[in-house]
């Protein structure tokens, strides 16, 4: 197997109930009330993305739809209006599977930005065209914190992954 260029080790499976455990915790956080603030990343958004990524049969569109309905029922919001953006953010994602993880973290938090922009851009429009309000210049911020967030997220989503098959006392990871 090629391995991209940044690993320098074969990362173990992914665990299906790590997966489900991080998203479960990304949609806790993102319905935590912090009051309506334009400018606040997503952390959902950037796990859909991160799980589309680097496990794309797993986590899909269907997924993302799930989670964006979740997070519009208990916002207040548009029904769908999350959900839509999170399923083009899915599906974003699954287009650069490939590519992506041959570049390093900070190249890849540039590949996801317009991902990112394009979801946050997608919402605001559907909101405006049922009458919703103008959130403000604030939410320009809000990709740009999701995009800067995306190698903390793979350092530490790919973390249990990362460590020995099999365990040995001479061995200390």
């Amino acid at each position: 197997m090629i391995m991209p260029r940044g690993s320098d080790q074969l990362l173990l499976p992914a665990n299906p109930l790590f997966i489900v455990f991080t998203l479960l915790v990304a949609l806790t956080v993102d319905m935590i009330p912090f009051g309506r603030v334009p400018w606040m990343p997503e952390l959902l958004a950037v796990v859909l993305v991160f799980w589309g990524v680097h496990q794309p049969r797993r986590v899909g569109v269907g997924w993302a739809f799930f989670f964006g309905l979740l997070i519009d029922v208990h916002h207040g919001a548009l029904l769908g209006q999350h959900a839509l953006s999170y399923s083009l953010l899915s599906f974003g994602a699954i287009a650069l599977h490939r590519r992506l993880p041959w570049f390093g973290l900070p190249t890849q938090a540039m590949h996801v930005l317009p991902l990112f922009v394009l979801a946050h851009l997608l919402a605001l429009v559907v909101r405006m065209m049922v009458g919703g309000m103008w959130p403000g210049w604030g939410l320009v911020l809000a990709p740009l914190l999701e995009a800067l967030l995306w190698p903390v997220a793979s350092v530490l989503l790919l973390a249990p992954q990362r460590r020995a098959p099999d365990r040995d006392v001479n061995r200390p990871l």
